[in-house]
């Protein structure tokens, strides 16, 4: 398949065309930009003038997507359901949007047997231009000594109120120099402001006070807060008190994530 930045808004509109009234965004960048911030061994092995997208999950995914998921097909999910869920949506989506197209799709929740991921979610949104990825680098004069702080996505509409869900890699799809890198929005341009976000994320994750560093246009519903405040191993019992699952005592297996944007997979 071609070449032009045309192209890519053609692509990219097909999948936002399905995905957004599921509650999701789709994001385009060029493998280049994801791979030249990367060691060798986490870099996407295709050329770096390829198309790759990056699929965000918005606050309306949980009522737009997940629920009429569970509705229809609860009784057969055997594993996370919003994994589950995710992985329904977009490669459904990718099979009417591109039939008999070679997609190489990645979610966030697969590793490599190597157990490292199958990509950084953070690092693809930030390339994108989809949301800025805060990392400890970002602050001037840190004040944790050698502490680790682990980094965060904010999304200039919905803050931290969004998941890094999937990036799907068309390597048949060649871009050329006329695609420009996109810069994200800095939301939280302040020292200050992003010491006070890492510390939030870091040690204070569990209360979600740093989805709200910048004011969102939309958060999680109280239901999905109810969702993702329950440990994964008892979400099927909420579900099933929500009647998605019938009562029994098969437990299926569960995922957790730590930001793919927030540390409980939400």
């Amino acid at each position: 398949m071609a070449a032009a930045t045309q192209s890519v808004e053609s692509v990219t509109g097909l999948l936002e065309e399905c995905l957004s009234k599921q509650g999701f965004e789709v994001h385009p960048l060029k493998v280049g930009w994801y791979n030249s911030l990367l060691p060798a061994t986490l870099r996407l092995s295709c050329p770096d003038d390829s198309l790759a997208l990056v699929v965000l999950s918005t606050p309306a995914m949980f009522e737009q997507a997940f629920l009429p998921f569970m509705e229809e097909r609860g009784c057969r999910v055997v594993t996370d359901p919003i994994d589950q869920c995710v992985k329904h949506c977009v490669t459904s989506a990718v099979s009417q949007c591109f039939p008999g197209q070679e997609v190489d799709l990645r979610f966030d929740y697969e590793l490599l047997p190597s157990r490292k991921p199958k990509f950084l979610a953070q690092t693809a949104a930030h390339v994108s231009g989809a949301a800025f990825y805060y990392q400890q680098s970002d602050v001037t004069d840190q004040p944790w000594a050698e502490r680790k702080m682990f980094g965060v996505c904010v999304h200039p509409r919905f803050g931290g109120w969004f998941a890094i869900r999937a990036l799907l890699v068309f390597g048949d799809v060649t871009l050329g120099s006329e695609m420009v890198q996109p810069i994200p929005p800095d939301c939280v341009p302040t020292r200050e402001s992003r010491i006070q976000l890492l510390e939030a994320f870091n040690f204070h994750w569990q209360d979600w006070s740093y989805r709200d560093v910048v004011r969102p246009v939309q958060t999680y519903s109280q239901k999905q807060r109810d969702y993702f405040s329950t440990p994964p191993s008892q979400r099927f019992d909420l579900l099933r008190t929500w009647g998605f699952l019938p009562r029994e005592d098969h437990q299926p297996e569960t995922s957790s994530d730590t930001q793919n944007q927030g540390k409980g997979h939400g």
